[in-house]
């Protein structure tokens, strides 16, 4: 059965990719929204991570992201069922150890409702704010997503790889789950390779349905993907925003689109000019769902 999710309005401010209302947008309109989304079965909803924009490069990024951590903690008292996905966390700020703790601690805290998004980082400035080395990034994620596995969930979580270390170390609290969903995010043929290595899903960004089926083609031919023991989620999202409420026929052709190229989970943004849209979006993509 396909998932819906959301990525979630006024959690950050991407160029070309959010509304006018959502700059001035605060936590009780995403409470609206998450509740909203939560009663009519929608599956995640996002919230990725940066610490701080370099001011010159502001235009790319965008200049507002909040925490997860302190958001998602907040939207768990007042959802019941639906998940919270990080988009992503960038494994080279954060020790293994340091995510299995402080997410594990939210993924108490919300009943086990916690997707890992997960992702090397790109952004080269802020690395080197926060005095971390930008290259070798990649194998240290890979590292770091290994070590997660064996972390993550567990009281005494106990590791030895090339990068990360740990034994005889007690994490309290640890998280509901200890075969958490981890999401490999990225917009290369590099994250979908780690993806089917190591992850349990591929949550690229800005790659097109097209340029999705045709790499996922070529992973379905490699030693890596024979090896998995479970099928690869695939989350792909509409290359522009959609309409239900307006375009019904539009949206729904959107989606196929996706399917057709392998997705098993939507991520959906939507046209909206106000809350009170965005809204009767969520209600009229609802209604979409029901028929394909």
């Amino acid at each position: 059965m396909t998932k819906f999710g959301l990525l979630t309005p006024v959690l950050s401010l991407v160029p070309g990719a959010h509304a006018d209302w959502e700059r001035d947008g605060g936590i009780d309109d995403v409470r609206r929204i998450a509740e909203a989304a939560d009663s009519l079965g929608y599956d995640y909803l996002t919230c990725s991570e940066h610490v701080a924009i370099p001011a010159e490069g502001a235009s790319m990024p965008g200049p507002r992201y909040w925490d997860p951590l302190a958001t998602f903690g907040y939207l768990a008292a007042h959802t019941t069922r639906i998940r919270f996905t990080t988009s992503v966390l960038v494994l080279g700020y954060h020790h293994p150890l340091d995510i299995a703790k402080r997410y594990g601690t939210l993924d108490r805290i919300c009943g086990g409702r916690l997707n890992l998004g997960l992702g090397v980082g790109y952004l080269e400035p802020e690395f080197r704010l926060l005095g971390l080395p930008f290259e070798g990034r990649g194998a240290r994620a890979d590292d770091a997503i290994r070590a997660l596995r064996a972390s993550f969930g567990r009281r005494h979580p106990s590791y030895a790889g090339p990068c990360y270390q740990f034994d005889e170390m007690i994490v309290d609290p640890f998280g509901v789950q200890t075969d958490i969903p981890m999401w490999i995010g990225g917009r290369t043929p590099r994250s979908l390779r780690r993806a089917v290595a190591l992850g349990d899903g591929w949550y690229p960004f800005a790659v097109s349905p097209r340029t999705a089926a045709e790499w996922l083609a070529t992973a379905a031919k490699t030693d890596d993907w024979r090896r998995r023991e479970r099928p690869l989620d695939v989350i792909l999202g509409p290359p522009r925003p959609i309409d239900p409420l307006g375009k019904p026929d539009e949206a729904s052709g959107a989606v196929h689109a996706l399917l057709d190229a392998g997705a098993t989970t939507i991520s959906l943004r939507f046209v909206h000019h106000s809350l009170d849209h965005y809204l009767e979006q969520l209600e009229a993509m609802h209604t979409v769902m029901a028929t394909l």
